[in-house]
C-alpha cells in the first residue's frame, strides 16, 4: 500500500511538472504543435521516423497566420518566427536582444566548442569577430585560391587513374564521399598548412579525426538535445562535443604548426597564419573587398562589428577553438552543398550543360589559367550555387538566445496581448521551410538558376534568402565557402560530365538519423570523362 501511494505520488508530480513545462506558451496565447511528452514536439525526430527539415516545416505550415509559434527540444521551449518584418528586426534593428547564440557546452572543460566564434557571447564574440573577420575578405579568397586548385587537381588525377584501372569510361560514386574528401583536404591546406590527398591515402589520420570531429551523429544529437535541457546535469557529467584523441589531435597540430613557423619564420597564405597575425593584432582590413558584390550573390556582408579594430591578446586555446571551428564548419557545409550540386546537375543536363558552356568560354577567355576575378565575375555559375544553396541550405534553422527580455508583439492578428520573450529562452528562424515556402519562391522544389538572374532576382524578398545567416551574427566565412563551391564545381564540370547512377535515388530523400542533409542511401552519380577539346 505504501508503495502504490509514493508512486501515486510520483506519477502527480511528474504529471504536474509536465504541465508547467508544456504550459509554457498556451498561457500566453501561442500556439504549439502536438506536444508528446517526454519528447516535446521533435518525437519523430528523435525516434528517427522523419528528418529534422520535415520537423522544422509541417509547423511552419501549419501556423501559415501566425507571425511565430512554438516549439520543444524535449522540455525546453524554443521560438520558431516566421513573419519577415519580425525577422529583420530581431536579426539587424534589435539584434542587441538576440546577439548570442545557445550555449551547447560549458567553456570550462570544453573550451575548444565553448571558446570558439560560434559558442562565445556579448563583447566577447564581438572582439574574435572584429579580429578574425579581416581573415575573410576576397584579397585573402585570392591568396587561398591556388591552394583549392591544387587540391581539385589532385582530385582529378585521382578520378581518372580509378576510371583507368576500372577498365571502364566511367565512374560510379557516391559523390558525398568525393566532396567531403575535397572539403577535407582545402581546409587541411587553407587552414592547416598541411598538404593531404585523401583519394589516395583514404583512411589518413588528418581524414579520420575531421570526419569524426564534423559528424554529428544521432547519438550526439541526442546528447545535444539534452544538454540543452540539463545543462547543470551536462556540466556535472563533464560532456563534450569532441572526444580527446580529436581534441589532443588538433590542439597539437595547431601549436606545434605556430611554433614551428614562428621558429623558422615560414609565412603560408593559409588560416593558422591569419590566426598567428590576429593573435598579434596585426590583422585588419585593408581594402574595400570586405564588401565585395563579385564574391556571389550568397555571400554574407560584414555589419560595423566586424569592421571595429580591436587590440586584444589572445590565448592558445582561443586560436585552436577557431581553427576547429574552421574544420568544422567548412567540413560539412561546403561537402553538402557540393554533393547536392552535382545532384542537381545530373538529373539537370540542360543547367548542367549550360554551366560547361560558360566554363569553356571561361577556359577561352582565360587560357586556363586560373583567375580570381574572372570566377567570380562567372554568372550562370554563381546562379546555379546560389539556387543550390536555397534549394539545400546546409544551415536549415538559424539559432539565436534571448539576452533581455523583448516585446515580440501579437502572435497573431487575433491575439489580444503581446507576448515577452524573456531572457534565457532560446528563439530559431525555420530557414529551411522559408526557403521552400511558395510564397516566396514559386514551385520551391524546382531547381531553377533563373531565379537568381538579372530579370528575376530582385523579386526575391528581403530576409527571405539565407543560406549563410543574417545580421552581425552571419557565417564569418561565406566568401571562402562560396569560392571553394565555385573551385572544385569548375574543376570537376570542366573535366567530366556527371549522369545519374543505377543507385540515384530520383527524387531525394533526407535520412531520418542524420543531423546533416545527407541523401538516403547515398547520393549517387556516374562521371564519364569529357573529350579534350
Amino acid at each position: 500500500m505504501l508503495v502504490s501511494i509514493w508512486l501515486v505520488c510520483l506519477v502527480t508530480a511528474v504529471f504536474l511538472y509536465l504541465r508547467q513545462v508544456y504550459g509554457f506558451f498556451k498561457k500566453q496565447g501561442v500556439k504549439t504543435p502536438t506536444i508528446i511528452p517526454p519528447f516535446g514536439t521533435m518525437t519523430n525526430v528523435l525516434l528517427q521516423r522523419e528528418h529534422m527539415t520535415e520537423a522544422i516545416t509541417k509547423p511552419y505550415k501549419q501556423f501559415h497566420g501566425e507571425r511565430f509559434y512554438g516549439m520543444y527540444n524535449i522540455l525546453s521551449p524554443i521560438v520558431h518566427v516566421r513573419d519577415i518584418d519580425l525577422i529583420k528586426k530581431i536579426a539587424i534593428k534589435d539584434v542587441e536582444h538576440f546577439l548570442d547564440h545557445n550555449r551547447f557546452f560549458n567553456e570550462e572543460f570544453d573550451p575548444f566548442f565553448g571558446r570558439n566564434l560560434l559558442s562565445l557571447r556579448g563583447e566577447e564574440w564581438k572582439d574574435m569577430r572584429s579580429a578574425l573577420s579581416p581573415a575573410f575578405t576576397s584579397s585573402k579568397m585570392k591568396m587561398m585560391l591556388p591552394l583549392m586548385v591544387e587540391v581539385g587537381d589532385q582530385m582529378i588525377i585521382a578520378l581518372r587513374k580509378k576510371i583507368k584501372d576500372s577498365k571502364q569510361n566511367y565512374l560510379e560514386i557516391d559523390v558525398k564521399d568525393l566532396t567531403t574528401r575535397y572539403g577535407n583536404d582545402v581546409i587541411a591546406s587553407c587552414a592547416f598548412g598541411l598538404k593531404v590527398d585523401s583519394y589516395m591515402d583514404e583512411n589518413n589520420q588528418f581524414y579520420k579525426m575531421g570526419n569524426e570531429a564534423s559528424t554529428l551523429s544521432f547519438r550526439q544529437l541526442l546528447g545535444l538535445f539534452y544538454t540543452i535541457c540539463f545543462p547543470k546535469i551536462a556540466a556535472l557529467f563533464k560532456w563534450t562535443r569532441f572526444s580527446k584523441p580529436v581534441e589532443n589531435f588538433f590542439k597539437t597540430l595547431v601549436l606545434e604548426t605556430m611554433q614551428n613557423r614562428e621558429l623558422k619564420q615560414i609565412v603560408r597564405p593559409d588560416m593558422i597564419h591569419l590566426l598567428m597575425e590576429a593573435r598579434k593584432g596585426k590583422l585588419s582590413h585593408d581594402e574595400k573587398s570586405s564588401q565585395d558584390a563579385n564574391a556571389g550573390f550568397a555571400t554574407a556582408e560584414e555589419s560595423f562589428i566586424g569592421l571595429k579594430k580591436v587590440n586584444k591578446v589572445w590565448s592558445d586555446n582561443d586560436l585552436c577553438a577557431q581553427a576547429i571551428l574552421f574544420f568544422v564548419a567548412g567540413f560539412e557545409t561546403v561537402s553538402s552543398a557540393i554533393s547536392f550540386l552535382l545532384y542537381e546537375l545530373a538529373i539537370n543536363p540542360d543547367v548542367q550543360e549550360k554551366l560547361y558552356q560558360e566554363i569553356r568560354e571561361n577556359e577561352a577567355k582565360t587560357n586556363g589559367k586560373f583567375d580570381y576575378n574572372s570566377i567570380m565575375n562567372m554568372v550562370y555559375l554563381d546562379k546555379v550555387i546560389s539556387e543550390i544553396l536555397r534549394l539545400w541550405p546546409p544551415a536549415i534553422l538559424l539559432d539565436r538566445y534571448c539576452t533581455k527580455d523583448y516585446n515580440m508583439g501579437k502572435p497573431n492578428d487575433t491575439a489580444t496581448e503581446d507576448f515577452i520573450i524573456r531572457e534565457g529562452v532560446a528563439l530559431q528562424v525555420p530557414v529551411w521551410a522559408i526557403h521552400h515556402d511558395p510564397e516566396y519562391y514559386p514551385n520551391p522544389y524546382k531547381f531553377d538558376p533563373e531565379r537568381f538572374s538579372e530579370e528575376n532576382k530582385h523579386k526575391i524578398q528581403p530576409f527571405t534568402y539565407m543560406p549563410f545567416g543574417l545580421g552581425p551574427r552571419n557565417c564569418i566565412g561565406s566568401r571562402f565557402a562560396l569560392c571553394e563551391v565555385k573551385v572544385m564545381t569548375y574543376q570537376l564540370l570542366n573535366a567530366f560530365e556527371v549522369s545519374p547512377s543505377n543507385k540515384t535515388t530520383i527524387p531525394a530523400k533526407l535520412d531520418p538519423p542524420s543531423f546533416n542533409i545527407r541523401i538516403k542511401g547515398g547520393n549517387w552519380a556516374r562521371l564519364k570523362p569529357r573529350k579534350v577539346v
